[in-house]
């Protein structure tokens, strides 16, 4: 049996308030925790989106009720920079969204994402949804504002050189790479979709071998694993406007550990990346008593109506795994075995209360 510490996954879509039939913080929490992971960083596009202090009472209210797991909420960047920053609130960081995405917080005017930069405290992360060209802005932006950002869920190959080139000249940039840009290509999509290409729709999209090949190959760029867990639907990702997204919070351990059995990462890899720089980066504490049992040698195959998720579905249905969640302790307590979430809804602990 394997023993590893638990898990942080910075990049989950917990969907409320707003949108409980995708997912919400009980069973969002539940899927990590039978995935090994005891921490998550909740994403701040919910409905209301959470970019001030009475939205963000909405979440933390429902998470101190229902978490199964320790949490923090992002806030989101909107449109109003004094509203957002002012005072400073108990959150993961601050979620700045400057492409394609799902929700309400784009934000085109680089004015705003100026102000941001400027005026957020230095002592709570910026994480950007940015790519390649918006990528560079925010990087630029990270330079001239001597601050540091993190970039969510880098796919392409020019993004991966970018962030190498700005690491090398010591601009402050981190990034994290999620599973199914490691381990898929665009050319999965119509495995994954079975006749609705919706179900293969996510952003950023999936990328070419190449892309892929350049995120293996730049392992040693890459700062942290992390999910973007994105639940929705079977039936919203087959309906005529399919929101873009996958689950994948409860298939991350199982895929990294996969990817050391064949010899493409190694244990400390997975440790550096999805607990001790996530950790640093966001200055996030320790979890004393905490930790995951994993029998590395055991093979299953993935199936949706195993998981946790409420959403009833994932991209890597199917795939043949080596490596399964046993045991889940979360502060001297069994939180998950054998299948089975024992956590009770509100033993989660807000880590920036």
């Amino acid at each position: 049996m394997l023993k590893l510490p638990g898990l942080i996954d910075l990049h989950v879509h917990v969907r409320e308030p707003g949108q409980t039939h995708k997912e919400d913080w009980d069973t969002a929490t539940a899927s990590a925790l039978a995935g090994g992971v005891t921490m998550i960083l909740a994403m701040p596009n919910t409905r209301p989106p959470i970019v001030d202090a009475m939205t963000l009472d909405l979440a933390l209210e429902a998470a101190r009720q229902k978490a199964r797991c320790d949490y923090a909420q992002f806030l989101g960047a909107g449109p109003v920079v004094k509203a957002t920053h002012a005072p400073p609130l108990p959150v993961a960081g601050l979620k700045m969204y400057l492409d394609s995405t799902f929700g309400e917080l784009r934000l085109d005017d680089m004015t705003l994402w100026q102000e941001h930069f400027k005026t957020w405290p230095k002592s709570l992360p910026i994480v950007a949804h940015s790519e390649s060209r918006s990528m560079a802005a925010v990087i630029l932006m990270a330079a001239i504002y001597d601050r540091p950002v993190h970039i969510a869920h880098i796919s392409l190959k020019e993004e991966m050189l970018l962030i190498r080139a700005a690491k090398e000249r010591g601009i402050q940039v981190t990034c994290e790479v999620c599973p199914h840009h490691l381990f898929l290509t665009k050319d999965d999509i119509p495995a994954i979709s079975h006749g609705h290409p919706g179900r293969g729709d996510v952003r950023p999209r999936l990328a070419t071998r190449a892309d892929v090949d350049a995120l293996w190959d730049n392992l040693d760029v890459i700062d942290c694993f992390a999910t973007d867990h994105a639940p929705h639907t079977m039936a919203e990702k087959d309906g005529q406007d399919p929101p873009p997204g996958f689950p994948g919070v409860e298939t991350l351990l199982p895929l990294l550990l996969t990817a050391v059995d064949e010899g493409r990462l190694t244990l400390d890899q997975v440790i550096q990346k999805s607990v001790i720089n996530p950790r640093k980066i966001f200055s996030l504490p320790e979890q004393p008593e905490t930790w995951v049992e994993v029998d590395e040698n055991a093979e299953y195959e993935i199936k949706a109506q195993e998981l946790f998720s409420r959403c009833g579905w994932t991209p890597f249905e199917g795939w043949q795994v080596k490596g399964r969640v046993r045991r889940v302790v979360l502060r001297g307590k069994t939180a998950f075995e054998d299948g089975k979430i024992l956590a009770k809804p509100g033993y989660g602990e807000n880590i920036r209360k």
